[in-house]
């Protein structure tokens, strides 16, 4: 980079500043929440990345020395939103993943639950509940709300992975049953206007312990 390219030392302090000031709105943001999506969080959060981005760079180009840290960004991998500024309908996306970590436990609660409501129309080759995976698993899914699940993981022998939640804007609702076939195709990253991403790799970066070490890890 020629020097005239180079940010000048103002620019880099101003950076600086950038930052102290977005690391208060954050704390603010935090110790005013009301809830555990609070969008002013979410927005407190995207807006300390960005400054903390903007400083190191700077201070890269200037000094060709970089910061100790780095904050994770939810929304590194979309592009910029290009949906409607005031839409009339939207989309929420969610992914969760889980590993089946205790087979025998989500077996056995399978079974209760079939145990509890018997289906007369089950048919005769179809698997036995307490005995696969795959029919505990459709038994599990059939009773239970997802969010249920999610708060209940572990009762059923499962293990939480990573989880992300994306609100897509639309122009209007789509015809009734006109995406039930490809449910997940249409998703434009274009039109998010905000996503949440759970996933420990957040609390590995922070926390500075050794993941094989840490058993649990909440964002």
């Amino acid at each position: 980079m020629s020097d005239a390219a180079q940010p000048t030392a103002a620019e880099v302090r101003a950076a600086a500043e950038a930052v102290k000031a977005a690391l208060d709105r954050h704390l603010e943001a935090v110790e005013n929440r009301t809830g555990e999506d609070d969008p002013a969080v979410y927005d407190a959060f995207n807006a300390l990345a960005a400054a903390a981005e903007a400083y190191d760079e700077r201070l890269y180009d200037r000094y060709d020395e970089v910061t100790p840290f780095e904050i994770p960004g939810a929304d590194d991998s979309l592009p910029p939103y290009a949906g409607p500024e005031e839409p009339n309908a939207l989309s929420v996306l969610i992914r969760r993943d889980y590993a089946v970590v205790e087979p025998q436990r989500l077996l056995a609660q399978a079974q209760r639950i079939a145990d509890l409501d018997p289906d007369e129309d089950r048919p005769a080759n179809a698997p036995t509940v307490g005995a696969s995976v795959h029919a505990a698993l459709g038994v599990l899914f059939g009773e239970f709300e997802p969010d249920e699940i999610a708060s209940r993981h572990k009762e059923f022998g499962l293990g939480e992975g990573d989880s992300t939640l994306w609100v897509s804007a639309a122009d209007e609702l789509p015809e009734p049953g006109e995406w039930l076939s490809v449910p997940f195709d249409q998703a434009d990253p274009e039109r998010v206007v905000c996503r949440f991403d759970v996933s420990s790799v957040f609390d590995e970066e922070d926390s500075g312990e050794d993941p094989d070490e840490v058993d649990e890890l909440d964002r």
